[in-house]
């Protein structure tokens, strides 16, 4: 089954379920859904950050400082949590990520999604994803502030990294 096939619940401004669609109808009818950010540390607290592939259905050849994704049909996010931050890390056997806080992201332009924002500690050694991930490297939280003057970051990364700065103040 391909990115596009992938059946997601579509909700409404409240959260709520209202059906179900094929994740590549949701895009292109710009279908209100769920996604998950997951910012990752490593053991010296330095901050996992990726550009996409330029495959990637959704915003490709951009940077990122989160890992995630969409939410499943009938998952849960902490699910979608441990799942997305697994799969795109390329490990196994990660700490459930703990979960801060959640927004409705809306561009203005008919992009919308509820947002669960985590946290997770990753000791192990990371394996992304070549699908998913064209570049990574973990970067001193310094370095992740200088650079969003500098890269082409992810509109909704960029609005969930805002929002845990503000949380974490």
């Amino acid at each position: 089954m391909s990115a596009a096939d992938e059946i997601l619940d579509v909700v409404d401004e409240h959260d709520r379920v209202i059906g179900r669609s094929p994740r590549g109808e949701v895009y292109a009818r710009g279908l209100r859904h769920r996604c998950v950010f997951i910012q990752a540390r490593d053991a010296e607290g330095r901050v996992f950050v990726h550009r996409r592939t330029p495959t990637k259905l959704v915003f490709p050849s951009l940077y990122d400082m989160f890992v995630g994704g969409v939410v499943g049909a009938g998952e849960s996010y902490d699910n979608a949590a441990l799942r997305e931050a697994e799969e795109e890390l390329g490990v196994t056997g990660l700490p459930r990520p703990s979960y801060l806080f959640k927004f409705l992201y809306d561009n203005g332009a008919g992009h919308s999604w509820w947002s669960a924002v985590y946290e997770v500690r990753c000791e192990l050694p990371v394996s992304p994803q070549v699908e998913e991930v064209a570049w990574h490297d973990f970067l001193p939280e310094e370095e992740v502030r200088r650079r969003i003057g500098e890269w082409q970051w992810v509109p909704d990364g960029l609005a969930a990294y805002h929002r845990l700065e503000a949380f974490r103040r």
